[in-house]
């Protein structure tokens, strides 16, 4: 699937901070955080605030190799409830204007060496993810634009549910041999929607497309993500689960977010 604009990556960026600070100040900071269940929102804005403070530092400084998480620059949040949604807002911007400073200069990684771009697709899917979270803790029920929970579900599946290098694949451990999995977004006008996720020889393949799968799993982007993020389960009825329910059930138990 090809990846969206970096504009799209940086308004998501930037507009999930401002949501997840709009939230943090009409429902307080102790909030807790079901789909997280052992956050509160004081901990998920710590999380998402160092997340994109610690992606800046690395494309800022072209980093090739890790920077400690917990020793990122300006990383705790503040006491005052002011200055934590100016801490929130500040450390999106601060990664997007890192990111286009770099523009696809290669930088580290946790899946090796990659270009500049790579930490702005992962924190605007990572922000969508975690605004989620917030608004059902609140009681929203969360909406996403359907191109970016469709690249959010690419990212996904292609990439971060995956073992780091030279780590054994649980998904194809816990998938039978042969199995495939379809996931159809629905969504009208979306132009890139489908996958087909097989448990070959060669161990699990992510294919673009559309396919006859042992279960299929379909409905809107946004809801698609959340059900693989373990955000909402299968049953939910924003989406329709064919075939095998084992096969998805394996598929989600062995790929934790």
């Amino acid at each position: 699937m090809a990846q969206l604009s970096p504009g799209r990556y940086y308004t998501q960026i930037e507009s999930g901070a401002a949501g997840l600070a709009d939230l943090l100040h009409s429902h307080g900071a102790d909030l807790h955080i079901p789909t997280c269940p052992e956050w509160s929102m004081r901990q998920l804005i710590t999380h998402v605030g160092r997340a994109h403070r610690w992606a800046a530092q690395i494309v800022a400084t072209r980093a090739t190799e890790v920077i400690p998480f917990r020793a990122v620059k300006n990383g705790a949040l503040p006491a005052e409830l002011p200055e934590r949604a100016r801490w929130l807002r500040g450390g999106a911007s601060l990664l997007v204007d890192a990111a286009r400073d770099a523009h696809d200069e290669v930088v580290w990684s946790f899946i090796g060496a990659v270009p500049a771009s790579f930490w702005t697709r992962r924190m605007a899917a990572e922000t969508l993810v975690h605004l989620a979270d917030a608004q059902l803790a609140a009681g929203q029920q969360p909406v996403m634009e359907p191109d970016l929970a469709a690249d959010a579900i690419d990212e996904w599946v292609g990439v971060m549910s995956g073992p780091n290098p030279g780590q054994p694949d649980g998904r194809a451990a816990a998938m039978p041999a042969g199995a495939v999995l379809h996931l159809h977004a629905t969504d009208p006008g979306l132009a890139a929607g489908e996958w087909l996720i097989r448990n070959s020889p060669e161990g699990i393949v992510v294919e673009p497309g559309h396919g006859k799968g042992d279960a299929a799993l379909t409905g809107p982007a946004g809801s698609l993500l959340l059900v693989l993020m373990r955000r909402l389960p299968p049953s939910d009825p924003s989406v329709s689960l064919f075939g095998d329910p084992a096969i998805l059930t394996a598929w989600l138990d062995s790929t934790p977010f």
